[in-house]
């Protein structure tokens, strides 16, 4: 039986490539302007499972999941119908309770929209929690360090 596509790694940045449909814009044939989350939450969950970060199991246990408490976009160029899109991933800080990280979405060499999000570990009340040791220690191989 055919597999659900993957992203991969190259380094510190994580590739997740998607095709734009026609459920994904509007009237005029552009993407949506909230489909992009969609796209980016889709890298950002592949890009835990490729490292071993399995959110569902945790999520059951009653331990507590992944919230965007915080993101800043930026659109720069528009997307079509039927485009070929990338979403590259880079994870830039990891704390006991959250973690920033920046994706931009490529057309190409054209880069179209630009976020930073960060994701804190909540409780399943709400409250945010420090996330499992092993989550830490999953980020720590692709956790993306400036050149000094």
């Amino acid at each position: 039986m055919p597999q659900p596509y993957q992203g991969h790694f190259d380094g510190t940045r994580h590739y997740f490539a998607v095709r734009v449909y026609f459920e994904d814009t509007d009237f005029s044939g552009v993407v949506y302007h909230a489909r992009y989350l969609h796209f980016m939450e889709r890298a950002r969950s592949d890009m835990l499972a490729c490292v071993g970060i399995d959110q569902r199991s945790v999520h059951a246990e009653g331990q507590g999941a992944y919230a965007v408490t915080e993101m800043q976009i930026k659109y720069r160029r528009p997307a079509h119908f039927d485009d070929a899109l990338v979403i590259i991933s880079t994870v830039e800080a990891v704390r006991a309770a959250s973690c920033d990280i920046h994706q931009t979405v490529m057309r190409g060499n054209d880069i179209l929209t630009e976020a930073r999000v960060t994701a804190a570990f909540v409780s399943p009340d709400g409250k945010a929690r420090r996330q499992p040791a092993h989550w830490v220690a999953a980020f720590q191989p692709i956790l993306h360090r400036p050149a000094e």
